[in-house]
């Protein structure tokens, strides 16, 4: 593979504070990287410095001649006055980008229900930002760096978003560009990403003492693969304090016990991702949870009954009202003591009216709302301005203003004890609440809900800004809460994560229970597009995948002998990679009898080349298992 972009022993140093230090990183031909790390790690200046937009302060950033990158950063700076056509072709005449159907698919999957005429200024947020994306996908580049490229966008968009870059990133054309991505989207991240950069923060022992500057560490793979690599790096070295490891164990038996499609990665780890988690319960006891919620709830939560729910369309010409939008149509739903639901939908279908509905803020427009008697609601809403009011408090004072005490997985722990729980360290615990980043705002503002120790809690969108370690911690929470949790989130792997069945409104007013999951919700959303376009549709998600596909993009499916053949050649490289990796044992074996027996001293060293020459065959068979495996993936 070509090699686009290097970064060799990088210094980046932001104010007094050493960000990176020594860092070698290479971008090669048709690799995707995702890049992960805690907020404040240095995630964005490490993409800025890649895509040459930051100098960097010791080291040298090198790159191939004539490549070109684009760059999507968490700042859409859209001038007022320009179009969404000038924002995402310039000036170019229509007729030179219209014809391209990589151009065509952005626009299908981005701007599809955007005026291309209209001035920036008067868009949404969510709007501006897609059209943000847009501008940088239809770039003319080699390299694609985008940061959160999935903020804004629905379940759906992301799940065309992750078909669109594998389709244009696949390493099956000659010459294919280079994708990087910050992302907190953990699904999105195992669909598309061939390696995880991990950015490691640096660390201030303050006394005087010298800084720890941060690193990046390297992986193979999407995030399943990550984290079971990640567990075994820290299992093997036995640096991971005991916290991390828990959290690390379950996700792990998460990963193992979660989707199918998850499963469906390297087996060379999977053996010992079992070991590693043979001890290890699932990570809710739903039968005690489920007696826990009806003793706190009672055998009635919430009730919707023949709910619908309409709002006044947007006024015209002549300042009235024109006629009404109907948002929820005679909807009954009935949530059940302990029930983990989460809720997907189209933009504007409806998801936040739902949550309003059952928070009782507000009242449907017919129909009845019907709520127990012991019913305790909390909202996680997506904004955190209710934190502005307390910017002089420190985060702990913040947190204990709403209760000392809490139960949490049936342990008792004071506000100090579940701050530090959600990666708040002590210095940082310490801080004003004015003057902590946006994921730990977030964080914070969890925390003062669960403090209030609430019998049904409803969530929207609760990843917006948060790192994947906070995510897991914020998983593991959740995991003990003993009641009624509904959740909107677009975030696909949350969803499967922390509840335990999902329902869909489809934009038509109605509320759809989804038994195969998110999987089933994007294959109705692609029958009922293809319906209206009046094209018919593949009746299985990977059908419906391929034919949403940018038009041009090689298809990648395989003939029945091609796969016959590509199955028999995984076997035969599977099997070489057992042989492999039994000489491996077998040499650590033998060198732990001769350096027992110092008559045979003297052996060691050939025994060490003979290691390494066995341990770079098995990670030869290694990379070519995984290039096995992802032909018979298209």
């Amino acid at each position: 593979m070509a090699h686009l972009i290097g970064l060799e022993s990088i210094r980046i140093v932001v104010g007094s504070r050493l960000l990176l230090d020594d860092v070698t990183l290479g971008i090669e031909d048709g690799t995707r990287v995702g890049v992960l790390g805690p907020n404040g790690a240095g995630k964005s200046t490490l993409l800025a410095a890649l895509a040459g937009t930051r100098e960097v302060d010791g080291g040298r950033v090198t790159r191939a001649g004539g490549t070109r990158v684009a760059m999507l950063t968490q700042a859409d700076d859209l001038p007022p006055g320009t179009t969404v056509r000038q924002a995402v072709h310039g000036h170019a005449p229509e007729h030179e980008w219209a014809s391209d159907p990589a151009v065509r698919d952005v626009h299908a999957g981005l701007l599809g229900d955007l005026d291309l005429g209209a001035d920036v200024a008067t868009l949404s947020g969510g709007q501006r930002r897609r059209v943000a994306l847009a501008a940088v996908l239809t770039a003319d580049a080699d390299v694609v760096v985008l940061d959160e490229p999935t903020n804004h966008l629905d379940v759906e968009g992301v799940d065309w978003l992750a078909r669109h870059l594998s389709a244009r990133f696949s390493g099956r054309r000659a010459s294919t560009g280079a994708l990087v991505t910050v992302t907190h989207d953990r699904w999105f991240l195992d669909a598309i990403c061939t390696n995880v950069w991990e950015v490691v923060p640096g660390v201030d022992p303050g006394g005087g003492r010298p800084q720890v500057p941060g690193g990046v560490e390297t992986y193979d793979g999407g995030y399943a693969a990550y984290v079971l690599a990640r567990a075994e790096r820290a299992r093997q070295a036995a640096v991971a304090a005991e916290k991390r490891e828990n959290l690390l164990r379950k996700e792990l038996a998460w990963l193992r016990r979660g989707a199918p499609a998850r499963t469906s990665k390297p087996r060379f780890r999977i053996d010992a991702a079992e070991a590693l988690i043979a001890d290890v319960p699932p990570p809710r006891d739903t039968v005690e949870l489920m007696a826990m919620a009806t003793a706190r709830l009672g055998k009635k939560v919430i009730d919707l009954e023949d709910v619908t729910v309409r709002y006044p369309r947007p006024q015209g010409p002549d300042g009235r009202a024109v006629g009404e939008r109907e948002v929820l149509r005679k909807v009954t739903w009935r949530l059940a003591p302990g029930e983990r639901v989460g809720v997907v939908g189209v933009n504007g279908a409806g998801k936040t009216t739902l949550l309003r509905l059952l928070e009782g803020v507000q009242a449907p427009t017919e129909g009845r709302v019907v709520r127990g008697t012991t019913v305790q609601v909390a909202t996680l809403s997506q904004s955190t301005h209710e934190l502005d009011a307390l910017a002089d408090l420190r985060v702990v004072e913040a947190v204990a203003a709403v209760g000392e005490r809490v139960t949490v997985g049936g342990k008792e722990l004071t506000a100090a004890q579940l701050v530090e729980r959600l990666g708040f360290t002590r210095q940082r615990a310490w801080t004003r609440v004015g003057e902590v980043s946006g994921g730990e705002r977030r964080r914070l503002q969890l925390l003062r809900l669960l403090m209030t120790e609430p019998n049904v809690l409803l969530l929207d969108e609760p990843t917006n800004d948060l790192d994947t370690d906070t995510l897991a911690a914020v998983e593991d929470i959740l995991d003990s809460f003993p009641g009624t949790l509904v959740v909107v989130s677009h975030d696909r792997y949350l969803l499967e994560r922390i509840t335990d069945h999902q329902v869909a409104l489809m934009g038509d007013g109605s509320l759809r229970d989804l038994p195969g999951g998110v999987e089933q919700y994007l294959q109705m959303r692609r029958e009922a597009l293809a319906a209206q376009a009046g094209a018919p549709v593949a009746s299985s998600v990977r059908a419906g995948a391929e034919a949403s596909a940018p038009a041009g993009a090689e298809a990648g499916a395989l003939s029945g002998a091609e796969r016959r053949e590509a199955t028999k050649n995984l076997a035969r490289v599977e099997r070489r990679m057992d042989k492999a990796a039994q000489a491996v044992e077998r040499l650590h074996a033998r060198m732990e009898t001769v350096s027992a027996d110092p008559a045979r001293v003297g052996e060691l060293a050939e025994l060490g080349r003979e290691l390494s020459a066995a341990q770079a065959e098995h990670d030869a068979l290694e990379l070519e298992w995984l290039e096995a495996a992802e032909l018979l993936e298209q």
